[in-house]
This record gives structure tokens, sequence and C-alpha cells, in this order.
């Protein structure tokens, strides 16, 4: 009921704005609020003022909300709906901690409002706090003892706080009040009690969720889920008879599941390799089509063993023309001898195929089909890929194609080759032929689109995702509507790499927002897995969103946003209009008349883009107002509209680079670049002591990392010159630096590193950048150092040759190198033939148009060697 009551008509209105809010029938409750506003005794109503401020921020109009709701506050302090509403309000705008005070506040006056300590546990999860989590679910359970949401909230309370066994008392007590029939199908008791064995294997009472596992069995409808966990508890409880039969009726069920192997060894304990090779070999005379018993022996066995074992497997795969066969081996690749074995084996199957179309010549005359050795072909140009040799993998995979032109893996592959080897419009162009094949297949569609993207194709990649998305709207609109962020990831590498920052800031800012909305949506989820009883999943899916941001695609976009704002903190973008006129006063006229045409060309163009995006942007809008005419259901107004030229000329960059790096240096302290990515930003920023702190933290990690040195250097350089330290924090400083390095000398460490790495391209790389950055007159000492390429050298990759050579011409190695980069690119070229890189000035590729008829650019990107 209102704190200041209303008359009973006006009482029966409120009730009714109550509903319709409810019901999101907004625009019904302004009507009521002015019928109850509109009398001048109630026009300073505090409730309907809260609610009509409440109303109209669901229609998107948040300053009169917001000023409505303040309003509605001070004329009646004593209100809960008044504190309620004001809460709501704040949790719209993600203004969690401010809403849980309000919630707070309006518990002062209702205690035992339900829908408020409901509204307040629903915060307290989302922002995790556990303690205050428990309490008020506490307060729920004596209020509402007879709820099961009220048991379930409780005992996920101590779950999350780690307090297994409470957890574990709770749902019992709760289980007990479950009447349910032991051969009736129940999937909500059924998931209750499987959460409770969870719950208990936590605890580490692992007899007990046996015993708990046995006796309630015929209630549980997973009976899969039940199996492995029984499997799980035995090897535990040291019973491994009683396990082994367990993963033998698994292994009977799945004999493709890598676990049960894995089960019935731990139950088996075999003593020696022999033992644990006789497990697999009963396996294959079990399943003899099973592939899996094949392949786990080949990650222990060697020599003469190993070879046989591969020799079977490899035949059965090429027999049945399986082509991830080379996925499944890869783990296989960083034994060295391991490869060369295969590849022996391989290129012996294919040279026999090709002349009596058998694996080998002792094989009793059995002929294999004709696409084994297609199959065969296939493999081995994976393999040369794998291991760098562009020439013969393409060999490889041109004399597939020509066997079999209309097989699209082959044309896949060819396109991962060239990408491999450096060539993107190549490789882009046979993706598209691929595409060309099956033009229906959305898989091939993405990876032509991705290849494109690599390629800078910016425009005909978003044509070519144009066959899949919704019809009436943008490509890459829909695309970020249905947070498609593979897309945007290679969208943002490729406007990197064209140097348009704005754009590629743009594509950065959309996944951030995507990881936002993802929090956001557990909202949802805290009422529904406790109304539907999905337990196991909720609690997963918590402990997700605790680590949503160690995701790759959000690691991408976090690193590749701070390498721009960095750059646009070296060297921020100027008016183009400055640019212009300063050059201008260089021109002769004929050159200026000249160079005016060209814009006014350029200007007009422009213009009739513009046009036509203002057009579809127009029709955009109007499909947009009609849905939200139709479905009143959008809580708040738009989000801020993400400008490029904005983005890019944000007057403070290295703030804007710390939000994007906070969530990495929370959840992805393992990776070294989240380290050395902090001590750029702090670098620029001159606080010395957080960059020791991300020394420390990247030399736990990779204490010779080129980039690491590179950033000591720089780090030792400013401390024993930096004249704004205070003397304290200097003294500080350098013994931190003696006691982690034993010296604080750039010159001395640099040279002492050079020594220790002089078999490491990379390292000599980073060894010669800091060389000249010390003494700038050391150039031509460094560049011979950098430049070497024999092959004696570790690290050697197309990629490392790509920066020494972009070092060379950026002017870190000494200016004036445009020479030696030339020879130096020369001498990659004949390294790397492919690779665009080291391709002579004025090259043009004509043979490399892809069917979009676009322009091609080698940009740079950071996954140039990465997997398909």
């Amino acid at each position: 009921m209102p704190s200041i009551s209303l008359p009973p008509k006006e009482n029966a209105l409120f009730k009714r704005i109550l509903r319709c809010y409810e019901h999101k029938q907004y625009r019904n409750g302004l009507k009521f609020c002015k019928q109850i506003l509109g009398n001048p005794k109630f026009a300073e109503h505090g409730e309907t003022l809260a609610m009509k401020g409440l109303t109209l921020n669901c229609l998107g109009k948040k300053e009169e909300a917001y000023e409505l709701v303040r309003r509605g506050l001070r004329n009646d302090l004593k209100s809960h709906v008044c504190w309620h509403v004001y809460g709501l309000l704040q949790r719209s705008d993600k203004k969690y901690d401010e809403a849980i005070k309000c919630y707070r506040n309006a518990l002062k006056w209702d205690k035992d409002n339900l829908q408020i300590l409901r509204d307040l546990s629903l915060l307290q999860i989302q922002m995790r706090d556990l303690e205050g989590y428990r309490e008020t679910r506490y307060q729920l359970l004596q209020l509402r003892p007879a709820q099961r949401a009220s048991w379930i909230g409780y005992a996920v309370a101590y779950h999350l706080l780690e307090d297994f066994e409470m957890a574990a008392k709770i749902v019992e007590e709760f289980r007990k009040t479950q009447q349910t029939s032991p051969d009736k199908v129940d999937y909500e008791y059924s998931e209750l009690l499987l959460y409770q064995n969870q719950v208990l294997r936590e605890a580490s009472l692992h007899k007990e969720a046996l015993d708990h596992l046995n006796n309630y069995e015929k209630q549980i409808c997973d009976k899969l889920a039940v199996e492995e966990t029984r499997g799980e508890l035995l090897l535990r409880l040291d019973r491994p008879e009683e396990a082994l039969e367990v993963y033998r009726r698994l292994q009977e069920r799945n004999p493709e599941n890598w676990a049960y192997y894995q089960g019935l060894e731990k139950a088996l304990k075999p003593g020696n390799i022999e033992e644990r090779q006789k497990i697999y070999e009963e396996s294959w005379m079990k399943f003899p089509k099973g592939l899996v018993p094949r392949r786990l022996p080949l990650s222990f066995l060697t020599g003469e063993m190993f070879c046989e074992c591969l020799d079977s497997y490899l035949r059965m795969n090429f027999s049945k023309g399986c082509p991830p066969v080379f996925t499944t081996l890869k783990s296989l690749y960083t034994d060295k001898e391991k490869v060369t074995l295969i590849e022996d084996l391989v290129v012996g199957y294919e040279s026999c195929l090709k002349s009596c179309r058998m694996f080998s010549k002792n094989d009793n005359g059995k002929e294999e089909p004709p696409t084994t050795l297609l199959w065969v072909q296939y493999f081995l140009a994976q393999h040369f890929d794998f291991i760098g040799q562009s020439s013969l993998a393409l060999e490889y995979i041109n004399t597939a194609i020509d066997s079999t032109p209309t097989l699209i893996e082959l044309f896949l592959i060819k396109a991962k080759i060239y990408k491999h080897a450096g060539n993107v419009k190549e490789a882009a162009r046979w993706m598209d032929e691929a595409q060309a094949l099956d033009t229906a297949d959305r898989f091939i569609n993405s990876k032509c689109a991705k290849y494109m993207l690599k390629a800078s194709l910016i425009k005909e990649a978003e044509e070519m995702c144009s066959k899949f998305t919704r019809e009436g709207t943008s490509a890459v609109e829909n695309l970020n509507e249905m947070q498609c962020m593979w897309f945007q990831t290679e969208c943002a590498l490729a406007y990197k790499a064209m140097n348009k920052y704005g754009e590629a800031l743009k594509k950065c800012h959309e996944i951030e927002r995507h990881f936002v909305e993802i929090t956001d949506d557990q909202f949802d989820f805290h009422t529904y897995c406790m109304r539907k009883m999905t337990l196991r999943s909720y609690v997963d899916l918590l402990k997700l969103e605790d680590v949503l941001r160690q995701h790759p695609f959000f690691y991408k976009a976090a690193r590749t946003a701070i390498q721009i704002y960095l750059a646009l903190h070296d060297k921020p973008l100027t008016d183009d209009n400055k640019e212009s006129q300063a050059d201008n006063e260089n021109l002769t006229d004929k050159e200026l008349k000249k160079q005016r045409n060209k814009q006014r060309r350029a200007q007009k163009k422009a213009q009739l883009e513009e046009e036509k995006k203002i057009a579809e942007k127009e029709k955009q809008l109007k499909n947009q107002k009609k849905k939200k005419e139709d479905d009143d259901e959008e809580i708040g107004g738009p989000k801020e509209e993400l400008i490029p030229d904005k983005l890019a000329k944000t007057e403070n960059p290295l703030e804007e680079a710390v939000k994007f790096l906070i969530p990495l240096k929370n959840l992805v302290r393992n990776k070294i670049e989240t380290h050395l990515l902090a001590f750029e930003i702090y670098f620029r920023k001159e606080k010395y002591l957080l960059m020791l702190q991300s020394i420390k933290g990247a030399v736990t990690i990779e204490p010779s990392n080129p980039w690491l040195h590179q950033c000591l250097v720089r780090f030792f350089k400013g401390v024993s010159e930096g004249s704004d330290l205070a003397e304290a924090v200097r003294t500080v400083l350098k013994q931190e630096i003696s006691r982690l390095f034993g010296e604080n000398n750039p010159q001395s460490f640099n040279k002492s590193y050079l020594s220790q790495h002089s078999n490491s391209i990379p390292h000599r790389l980073a060894a010669t950048k800091m060389m000249v950055y010390l003494e700038p007159s050391s150039d031509k000492m460094a560049c011979e150092i950098a430049t070497a390429l024999d092959e004696s050298l570790s690290g050697r990759s197309s990629q490392v040759c790509t920066e020494v050579l972009e070092a060379l011409r950026g002017g870190q190695l000494g200016e004036g190198q445009k020479k030696a980069a030339e020879t130096y690119r020369a001498a990659c070229h004949k390294i790397y033939p492919y690779s665009l890189a080291f391709m002579p000035p004025g090259y043009q590729d004509n043979s490399t148009t892809v069917s979009t008829n676009g322009d091609l650019s080698a940009g740079e990107h950071d996954d140039m060697a990465n997997e398909m």
C-alpha cells in the first residue's frame, strides 16, 4: 500500500498503473498516472510520480524519468515504493551498487517486502556479493519456507561460498519435502539429485556421493551422467575393479570417447608401455572399426611400435577417406622424430599408390580405390605446410586438385597454404574458388569472408556475409546484432592494418559491448534456473561469467584496441585541412590544379556513397521504429552511437587503453602480452612503480622474451635518466632491478642478452633495436647482426623476417637503411618466394583478382601464422 494513502478511486488507479508496468503496457500506465496527478490534491503524490518516471524510463525518456522519480522521492522519503522505483531506475542504467543502496533503504520502511528482497538478491548475485546474497536468501526462506526457490536459493548461496557441506544439508532437507514416486519420471527432481551429488563431490565426500548415486539411481533420468560420475567416484575411492567394469560399459556405449580410455588406464594402472599398449590392443579386437583406440597409443609409443600403430591408423583413415586425419595427428608434431616417421611412411604410401595402387608392395595384391591416393596427397599437403615447406605442399595439393577439381576441401587447404606462406591475396582467391563450388555452405562462406578480411577486402567480405544475413538490413549491422565476434575481430585487424584506427576501434568497442550484454543477460537466468531446477548448469554459468573476459575474442579485441590507442598517443591524428594546407604550399600551379580535380572527384564519390548510406539508414530506422511500436519491451534508451572519427580523436588515448587493460590484468595474467601491454601504457604515463609491477609479472612467465627485453632496456634507461623521479623511488627501483636482474646498466644488460641469445633471430632483432635506441651510432653493426639469415639461426620464419624488414624501413635499426632493407628483402624473397612482404617493388599480381573485383592489400595481421 502507498505510504501516503490515496482515496479508494485513486488507489484503484494506482494499482492499475502497477499492473500496466508489469504487463509492459506503458502508454496505458501513463494515462492512469495523468488521471491521478491531474487532480490538484495529488499533483505531488510521490509514489505516482515515481511510477510515472519508471514508465517513461521504459520508453527511453531517461532524463525526464530521473527528474520525476527524484521529485517523487523528495515528496515521500518514507515510501518503500519510491525507493524501490529509484533502485529499478539505477538498475536499468547498470548502476548496480547504487540500486542495492536504494533497495536497502526501501527495506527500512518495509522489511518483509518479498518483491524488494527478490530484486535485492538478484543484484547481489549479479554483483557477486555472496555474503549479502546468503543473508537475503535466508530472509526469503523465513518468509516463504514452502516455496522451492527459497530453499534452492539458500543452498546455492552456500555452494558459491564454498561451504559445500552446509549446501548439501540444505538440499537434503528440501529433498525430504519432495513427495515423488520412484517409478515416476520427474526431470526436475532428477536435476535436484544430480546437483546434490555435485555438491557432495565438491565437498570431497566421495563415499557419501557414491552411496547417494546408488540410492537414487532409478530416479535420475540422465543415465550417462550417472555412469560417468560413478566411474570417477570409484577411481577416487581406489576401487579399480569396480571402476573397470563401469568404464568397460561406457566404452561399449561409445568406443570413440577419449575420456573412457583414460578411465580404463587409471583403473588398470599399467606398469609399463607394453601393458599400456595391451589395453588398446584389446579394444582393437573388440572394436575393429574404432579409430580412437588406434590413435591414443601414438601419443606414448616410440620407435618400431609407433610405426606399426601409425601404419594401421593411417591405412584405416586413408581407405575410408577421413579429411580430419591430419588434425588428429597434429599434437604429435612437437616430437621431431615422430614427424620424420610420419613423413617417411606417408611419402612411401604415395609412391606405392601411384605405381601399384597399394599402400605397400607387400600387401598381397589388395588394391586401393583411386580416392585413397587423393587423401594421401591431401594429408601430405597439410604436413609440408605445417613444417614450413610451402613449395612441396603446393605441389601435392595441385596434383590432388588436378585429379579431383570438384572437391572443396582441396581448395581450402590450398588457400591455407598461401596464407601461411604470407600471400593473403592468393589465399583469398583460392578460398573464393572453394566458396564458388558450394554457395549454399555457410562454413565455406564464413571462411571466405575471413580470408578476404585478412586481405583487407572489407566491402567484399561484407557482401560475402550478406548471403546468410537477414534481408532488409546491412550485413555489418546484422552481424553486430547477432554478436558475430569472429567477423568483428577480423574486421578490427583489417582496419588496423589499413591505418583506419577509428573504424578498428569501433569494432573493438562493439565486441566489448557484447561482453557487457552477456554479463547483463545473467539476470534472466537467476530466476529461470531455480524455477526449472537446472542448477548444475546455473552454477557453471556463474563460474563462466566470472572469467568471461578470458575469452579469446575479448582478448584479441582488447589487445588490438590497446595497440591502436598506444599508436594514437605516440602520433595523434591531426586535422586533415591543416595537413592539406601545409602540403599545398609546396606544390606548383599545375600540381595544385591536378590535386583539386582529384579531390573534387573523390568528394563527388564520397557524396554519392554518403547519400546511399543515408537512404539505407532511413530504411533501417523506419523498420526499427515499426518494430518498436509493435513490441514495446525495450528497456532504457538507445545506446550511444560509436562514431569512428570521435573514437580515433579521443583526448586521452591512454585512459581509454587502461579500460581495456583492466579485465586482462584481472583475468589473463598467465599471458605475457598482458603484462607487456600494461608496461607500454605505464611507460608512456611515466608510472615507474606500475612499470616494475608489469615487468615482474612478465619475467615469471618468459624471462627471455624479445619484447620483454626491449621493455627492460627502456625501463633501465628511464630509471637512470628520469629527472622527475623522487630520489626515494629511484633508490627502490634500482634496488629491485639489481635484485631481479643483477645489474641496472642498460648497455651492459643489452650486450649480455645478445651474447646469450646470439643464435636466435627474434632475440637478435630485439637486442639490435635496443643497441640503436641506446647508441644511434651503432646502427651499422646492429643492421649486420639483425639481417643475418643463416640456416643455423633459430626462430627464422616469414613473420620474424617481416618484422626485421619493417624495423629497417621504420628506422628502428638506424636512419637511412633503404639500401640494406632492399638487400634484405631480396634475400628473404629467395627463402620465402610466396610472401607478399618480400615481393619486389612495384610487384603486381594480376592473377590474384578475387571474383568480387576488389583491391587486395597485404595488411599486417597479428595471427598470420595461426591455423584456419
